[in-house]
C-alpha cells in the first residue's frame, strides 16, 4: 500500500471549501488525474456513491466510490473500488479566518506486473498530484476568485 498525505491552510471559510470539495462532480476541477466522475448517486449517511475515470501513466481506470464516513464540515472518508483500491480522507478545522485542508490517500498500486521501478515512478506522480490538488483548491478560494 502506497499513501499520499497532503495540506494545505485556505483562507475562505469551513464550510464554503467543505461543501465544494465534498462533492464530488467538483472533484475532477481540481483533481487532475480525476478525468470524469458520473452516476452520482446521494446515500442515505449524506454521502455519495459515484462512479470514477482516473488516468495513471496513459492507463484510464475505471471504478466506483462510496462516502462511508462522514461527519459534515469536519471530515469524509470515501472508499474506491474498481481500477484502483484507495481509501481517501478528507478532514477540515478551521482557525480565525483560515481553513485547513488535509487529503489522505492510501491505495494499492493498480499494476504489480511492472515491479519496484514502476511502483516508485507512480509513487513520486501521486505524491505531485496530490501537491497539484492542494495547489489547485489554493488557487480557486483565494480571495480574488469569489
Amino acid at each position: 500500500m502506497a499513501k499520499v498525505d497532503k495540506e494545505v491552510w485556505i483562507k475562505a471559510p469551513l464550510d464554503k471549501l467543505y461543501d465544494y470539495i465534498s462533492y464530488p462532480g467538483n472533484m475532477p476541477e481540481f483533481w487532475p488525474s480525476l478525468t470524469d466522475i458520473f452516476d452520482i448517486h446521494s446515500l442515505p449517511n449524506g454521502g455519495y456513491a459515484v462512479k470514477w475515470v482516473y488516468k495513471m501513466l496513459g492507463i484510464h481506470f475505471k471504478g466506483k466510490a462510496e462516502y462511508t464516513r462522514i461527519v459534515p464540515n469536519e471530515f469524509f472518508v470515501i472508499e474506491t473500488k474498481g481500477g484502483i483500491e484507495s481509501n481517501i480522507v478528507w478532514t477540515f478545522r478551521s482557525r480565525e479566518d483560515k481553513t485547513r485542508v488535509t487529503f489522505t490517500v492510501i491505495y494499492k498500486i493498480p499494476v504489480p506486473l511492472l515491479g519496484k521501478l514502476a511502483e516508485a515512478i507512480i509513487t513520486k506522480m501521486n505524491d505531485h498530484e496530490g501537491e497539484l490538488i492542494m495547489a489547485n483548491l489554493h488557487t480557486r478560494f483565494t480571495p480574488d476568485y469569489y
